[in-house]
């Protein structure tokens, strides 16, 4: 076989934890199925090798911008010989559905939340590619814009949502794509751009690394100008694979957003591809809307909750019990006056909310069964639940278990307004001690389109980013003799610093540089292009510096001053305190900062850098790590049956973002934490992605787990954590 090409670093697969985890589904063997093939070599040359020596396998794409690879289709028998290739790294499979239209009722609200109409521009001519879960294009609001796309699940030309009939339904990318370019009833913040849809998420919204890569590569081939990613992983990496396909998008010339996750409170929550160096991150900010929250009175906690469409208003004013309905299997024989808890997975949304309501249960509550937020319908086409049904997420429903005889919840109305939302994911990046999010706008809760022409509210930072791709369409509309970067910097100079109900302003690593505000990103007139002082990590007594680009990009004389920072006991900073630029003038400023390790605490350090032009304040957001920090040292384990050879294999893969003298994994059940075996040892595990292959024998016995991550670091303390592993000898099907 012909061989050539630099090789490249093979990309896993990654479970996209947006909303839900996939299910399976058989796959005859007679039957020809679409796949993508990763590729070590050049592609090219091995494409040429399978028209000549396989006529029958058709090659329906090819991939060499992002990563190397081949789409095709190809019977079980044709795979499993192509897998006995050396070249070939790896098999991703893609399914097909059959694409059926469905109708439902949803109550449209008349609220322009999205409108900039002071700015007086509306995104025509600007592309904007959605990755996400596809697009209903038929929506009325939706298809004036529609310009087209492709779906990379189905591999088809259709980037439709998941429907009831191929799977779990989907109507996210519908929400993203309504918020960024709604034109009817409802109007987006860029109503003119236009929309185009790569569909990388499958039924239940989830997908795979080489999927989102695929689709990030079908955008940057048809010339988008933005590219809206409204999907993450629990991976806080910045050299994640998807991570590092965003920047080569970045230096392709398309400005990505992403959204930061929804993982929040806690720090270092922030996960791939929002951990892109040259992604601009969004964070989630309250609308100034009222929202139900449920609220436990003994221990004064509130919960955030998210109503399933087509459910009742939550209205419940008095404190009920709570009820354990497990995942819906078991009878409920009587939950009167209670809340009934499940957890998701295996009974249908309606059918767990019917059996709840048939025992006379006040109201439902759903947690979900993997990290992140849990959007849902209960509408199927049965009988309407005429009880609250709402989710909260899997850490909410955990404690709520836990505290199952004592807690009990009562539902209250609360105005959220201009803060950040709970939920918002949380920085800093791990390795590179990135500042994320950038910059955060409207997220919580957001009205948009959804499938069917109906619109429905929801949160999290998914709904967050779009507000940010839709103004950067904005502002690439008024300014098209801006630079990407320029436009990206006027978003991130006008942003709006926002306070906690104390007065003080939010951690650079909740906000970035606050809220955006479009209409004076497009009239300001001076640009700081990296307003994100990133002073890295410190061990030493020494000097860090961080250079401003500043840009006139007025027509008369600008001025802009620093105020001096605040003194602080072992911190020296050596600022400009102005700087005149004359008319589109640009200006490199170095400021720099000593710090005595002696004298400060170890951890991250953050704070603001306050400037001022003309009427306008500007917030500068800096961090830096002195020595070393607390956080996760083991993230995103996972293992994934492959059909590479005639027996199969397990391929793992788990990220260490300071690598390891030793690392050990053992495998409990998760419900009884009695031990069960030794899954893995590795000595000498570098920084990043560590991945391999263990034969089913190695592996074991198929099931849940609970992983115990045990590493020796480089300096000989020992740390661990626990991460939930699923097992299974079936090929992932999307």
């Amino acid at each position: 076989m012909a061989q050539g090409g630099e090789a490249v670093k093979r990309f896993s697969l990654l479970f996209i934890s947006v909303f839900i985890i996939i299910g399976f589904q058989p796959v005859s063997a007679a039957e020809q199925r679409t796949v993508i093939i990763e590729l070590e070599g050049d592609v090219s040359a091995y494409r040429e090798y399978l028209e000549m020596h396989y006529p029958f396998i058709e090659i329906v794409d090819e991939f060499d911008t992002l990563f190397q690879g081949l789409a095709l289709r190809a019977t079980d028998a044709q795979l499993d010989e192509l897998s006995q290739h050396s070249h070939l790294l790896n098999i991703h499979q893609v399914h097909t559905y059959k694409a059926e239209s469905r109708k439902t009722e949803v109550p449209f609200v008349t609220q322009d939340f999205l409108g900039t109409s002071a700015a007086g521009v509306t995104g025509k001519g600007v592309k904007v590619g959605v990755i996400d879960t596809g697009i209903d294009y038929t929506h009325p609001d939706l298809k004036r814009n529609y310009k087209g796309g492709f779906d990379v699940v189905d591999w088809d030309e259709d980037p439709m949502e998941t429907t009831p009939e191929e799977g779990e339904a989907t109507i996210h990318g519908t929400h993203v794509a309504g918020i960024i370019g709604a034109n009817g009833k409802m109007k987006g913040i860029a109503p003119d751009s236009e929309i185009y849809s790569y569909r990388a998420l499958g039924p239940g919204g989830t997908g795979t690394s080489v999927q989102v890569i695929a689709a990030i590569e079908k955008a940057v081939e048809d010339k988008m100008d933005i590219i809206n990613l409204s999907l993450g992983s629990s991976v806080n990496g910045p050299d994640w694979p998807t991570s590092l396909a965003v920047n080569k998008a970045v230096e392709m010339g398309v400005s990505v957003v992403t959204a930061n996750g929804n993982e929040g409170p806690a720090n270092w929550t922030v996960g791939s591809p929002a951990t892109a160096t040259k992604a601009l991150s969004v964070g989630a900010v309250t609308t100034p809307q009222k929202t139900a929250v449920l609220y436990e009175r003994f221990y004064k906690k509130m919960i955030p909750i998210l109503p399933l469409q087509g459910a009742v208003e939550w209205k419940q004013r008095r404190s009920l019990p709570i009820m354990d309905g497990g995942t819906g299997e078991k009878q409920l024989l009587d939950a009167t006056g209670k809340i009934v808890l499940f957890k998701r997975g295996k009974i249908p949304f309606a059918e767990k909310a019917r059996a709840a309501e048939r025992a006379n249960a006040a109201a439902v509550l759903i947690y979900n069964d993997g990290s992140g937020p849990l959007e849902a319908s209960i509408q199927d086409g049965g009988k309407p639940v005429s009880i609250p049904v709402a989710a909260v997420t899997r850490q909410v429903g955990l404690w709520l278990l836990k505290n199952e005889k004592t807690a009990q919840l009562s539902a209250k109305q609360v105005e959220l307004q201009n803060r950040m939302a709970a939920f918002s994911s949380r920085g800093p990046v791990t390795r590179n001690w990135a500042i994320k999010p950038e910059i955060s706008a409207p997220g919580a809760p957001v009205w948009s389109t959804v499938p069917q022409s109906g619109y429905q509210a929801l949160q999290g930072t998914s709904m967050a980013a779009p507000y940010v791709a839709g103004a950067l369409a904005l502002v690439k509309e008024a300014h098209p003799e801006w630079t990407d970067e320029q436009q990206i910097g006027a978003l991130l100079t006008t942003a709006q610093l926002l306070q906690k109900p104390n007065g003080k302003p939010y951690d650079p690593i909740e906000q970035g540089m606050g809220k955006m505000q479009p209409s004076k990103a497009i009239s300001t007139p001076i640009i700081i292009e990296n307003p994100l002082l990133r002073f890295g990590k410190i061990d030493t007594k020494q000097d860090a510096e961080y250079v401003l680009t500043v840009h006139n990009v007025s027509n008369v004389q600008q001025k802009l001053q620093f105020d001096m920072p605040k003194a602080v006991s072992g911190i020296r900073w050596k600022v400009p305190m102005a700087v005149e630029l004359s008319p589109h003038e640009t200006k490199r400023l170095n400021i720099s900062i000593s710090v005595n390790p002696d004298i400060q605490e170890a951890g991250v350090h953050q704070g603001y850098l306050s400037a001022r032009f003309g009427q306008q304040e500007v917030h500068l957001p800096y961090l830096f790590l002195l020595k070393h920090a607390d956080y996760p040292k083991a993230m995103g384990l996972e293992m994934e049956w492959k059909p590479l050879n005639r027996k199969g294999a397990y391929h793992y893969q788990i990220y260490l973002p300071e690598g390891a003298d030793e690392l050990r994994i053992d495998l409990y059940d998760p419900d009884t934490l009695i031990y069960k075996r030794q899954l893995l040892t590795k000595k000498q595990v570098d920084a990043g992605l560590l991945e391999g292959s263990m034969s089913k024998r190695e592996a074991g016995k198929p099931g849940v787990y609970l992983a115990l991550i045990q590493l020796r670091m480089t300096d000989g303390k020992y740390v661990s954590t626990e991460l939930p592993l699923y097992l299974s000898d079936q090929m992932l099907m999307k």
